[in-house]
């Protein structure tokens, strides 16, 4: 058991709070700005360009899915919080989603390929996403349902002893960049993939990791006894599987 009593505000100045949980975001989108230098065929400048993009499309993507879809009841009741991004609450599907539309349209106007990038992308992602988990942990939100498990977590305001849902997110983010990185090299060494099949293999891996993980986390939200997480990940390995098929061969 563990008692969870982590501060998530490493310093504070006046009304300005540093905490984790935005640390660990800035952290993600630097490292994902290297990827992109490093691997991508982009100029600085257009990579510049589009992390900045993707930063405000992943932020109101999720915030957006957050309040209407996951807790609009809180939100709508107290509406001074729905800025409030670094006291958490950002939805995975929401920011994806953001992130899927602004690279749609930055590519359109820069005449690039979606999929070349996209398939460079989702690694530095999944990496990224690991990191927003622990934030989440720190913060002692999302965690998961009542356990007796040797390593349960006590969390502030939560009654009994938690599954800590928010590590076992992030160890399957670090299990899926694995899993892409060995697909790239695969893709790239024998050419058997199109361009796209990686981001298909996210979209599907994903959906299939954080399908089991809603077993163990906490959810206020069933529709047909599936958490509304499970649903929407449910969306996600149906297209992930399908176009997976579709992209497997080079054409």
């Amino acid at each position: 058991m563990f008692i969870h009593n982590i501060n998530p505000v490493i310093f504070g100045l006046g009304p300005l709070e540093i905490r984790w949980y935005g640390l660990f975001y800035v952290i993600g989108f630097l490292f994902t700005l290297w990827w992109l230098i490093k691997f991508s065929k982009l100029k600085k400048e257009q990579v510049y360009d589009l992390i900045f993009w993707l930063i405000i499309g992943m932020i109101a993507g999720a915030r957006i899915v957050e309040v209407i879809v996951w807790e609009p009841a809180y939100y709508f009741a107290n509406p001074i919080e729905i800025p409030m991004i670094w006291h958490g609450g950002l939805s995975f599907h929401g920011g994806l989603l953001g992130i899927i539309v602004t690279l749609l349209i930055f590519c359109k106007k820069k005449k690039l390929s979606f999929y070349n990038i996209a398939d460079i992308l989702v690694l530095p992602a999944s990496l990224a996403m690991a990191l927003g988990r622990i934030g989440n942990f720190i913060n002692g939100e999302l965690y998961g349902t009542v356990t007796n498990v040797p390593w349960c977590v006590v969390f502030p305001g939560a009654e009994g002893c938690r599954h800590p849902s928010q590590i076992y997110e992030a160890m399957y983010n670090i299990v899926n960049f694995f899993i892409l990185l060995s697909i790239t090299k695969y893709k790239d060494t024998n050419k058997k993939f199109r361009e796209g099949f990686v981001f298909w293999s996210f979209i599907f891996f994903y959906g299939v990791f954080r399908f089991v993980t809603e077993f163990f986390r906490q959810s206020d939200v069933y529709y047909f006894g599936l958490s509304l997480g499970q649903i929407l990940c449910s969306i996600m390995i149906i297209a992930g599987g399908i176009m997976m098929f579709r992209f497997r061969k080079k054409a």
